[in-house]
């Protein structure tokens, strides 16, 4: 016996088969096409959404976490509640020194500017950082450098203009090598930046000026006072296992109630994180869902299709098996048109799909974000398909067995 797949009579045949009632086939096809194009929508939409969301934290770390002080809301020796207090160069040292699950960190001073460069003037926002800042929030550099810690640890009167500063006070001039003045006091200028990401802290930094926070501590007469201390968290551990050395730290240096958890402010952006991820996953299921609810009309068509066929064709499947067709015959025969309708119309869906999810990754297409990846991946694609042509043959096997079990002397005389 020839094979079924190379066999052109065989193809004929089915072709034929399904071409007998063309408004049945193409209602049952657009039943799997629209299953399987729904799925993988849906599984790429969610990924596209979920991408468009992410992009907005482009550059920042995911494992950040940050400590801010507040008003005591208890009493402690002889303080009344309300009491306002800063941190310090001393507590982020003890901090450093004491807790060993910290991997970047850096202080932070903020205030305003105004920055003036010959006859123009910008009125924005100063920020004090260390180096460690740029690699918990990445920068996009314009031009020029970063500041590091040799600027941090030397005072430099050195500064970093955002792109919307330095386009506003130079133009298309370069800024690099040239003094501002910020608050009256000049500053060499190192580097232009921005952000691609719409998080930030402190400010955007397209708009900010940004120096060395020990420059600005002793520029801006604020001695050793910290308005901010960010910190990422090594590999195997959360923001959440350093809060305890920060609050051992504050304690020992401030008269802080023991019991005041609300004196400090604490930021664990993991748990953001977490929480978009989880809200995602929940997306994904859904969308699972639904397109599986889809996918189940569409094989359901397909079972239906092919037990109208087999009933159709009773008195031809009595005279194949008269003239010798085996089992194994009648049933390849049925599957095999379960599966051509699925396989054609399943890639039709999924083609579709694609074209749809290009479209929409064109459309939110952000030249400084980039794409949000509404696309279907090749590995999801192939799985949609398999589970299709699996499903697909499986809703064929029911009306396959009973083709098979037809016997000949009774299907030549069924009318």
């Amino acid at each position: 016996m020839k094979s079924v797949i190379f066999d052109i009579e065989n193809w004929r045949e089915i072709g034929a088969t399904l071409s007998r009632n063309k408004t049945r086939t193409f209602l049952t096809a657009f039943g799997i096409f629209w299953g399987t194009a729904m799925l993988a929508m849906l599984w790429g939409g969610a990924s596209g959404l979920e991408g468009m969301l992410k992009r907005n934290f482009q550059g920042f770390a995911t494992n950040m976490g940050a400590c801010f002080p507040q008003r005591t809301t208890l009493p402690y020796r002889g303080f009344n509640k309300g009491m306002s207090w800063q941190l310090n160069d001393g507590d982020i040292a003890y901090v450093r020194r004491t807790c060993p699950y910290i991997e970047l960190s850096s202080t932070m001073n903020f205030g305003g500017a105004s920055v003036k460069y010959g006859t123009k003037s910008n009125g924005g926002r100063i920020q004090g950082v260390e180096g460690d800042f740029f690699k918990m929030q990445l920068p996009v550099l314009y031009e020029g450098r970063l500041i590091n810690e040799s600027d941090v640890t030397q005072t430099r009167k050195v500064a970093i203009l955002g792109k919307n500063v330095a386009d506003e006070l130079m133009g298309k001039e370069s800024a690099v090598g040239k003094y501002v003045s910020v608050n009256d006091i000049y500053f060499l200028v190192i580097g232009v930046v921005g952000q691609t990401s719409e998080a930030s802290i402190g400010g955007r930094m397209d708009d900010s000026v940004i120096i060395p926070s020990t420059t600005m501590r002793r520029a801006f007469n604020k001695g050793d006072k910290v308005d901010f201390f960010i910190y990422t968290a090594q590999k195997g551990h959360t923001p959440k296992d350093i809060e305890p050395f920060v609050w051992r730290a504050v304690r020992t240096n401030h008269p802080l109630n023991p019991s005041d958890n609300d004196a400090a402010w604490f930021m664990d952006i993991s748990e953001q994180f977490k929480m978009v991820d989880n809200l995602f996953l929940g997306i994904s299921i859904l969308a699972l869902f639904v397109g599986a609810g889809t996918l189940l009309a569409g094989i359901i068509g397909i079972g239906n299709i092919m037990w109208i066929i087999v009933k159709e064709r009773t008195q031809e499947i009595g005279i194949r098996r008269a003239i010798g067709a085996t089992p194994r015959d009648i049933i390849t025969q049925i599957l095999s048109e379960s599966m051509v309708l699925t396989a054609i119309a399943g890639v039709g869906g999924i083609c579709f799909a694609a074209i749809v999810l290009a479209i929409a990754d064109k459309i939110t297409f952000d030249p400084k974000l980039g794409s949000a990846h509404f696309q279907l991946m090749f590995g999801h694609a192939v799985t949609i398909m398999i589970t299709f042509l699996i499903l697909g043959t499986a809703a064929g096997l029911i009306p396959a067995i009973k083709a098979m079990r037809i016997k000949p002397i009774e299907a030549i005389n069924d009318k």
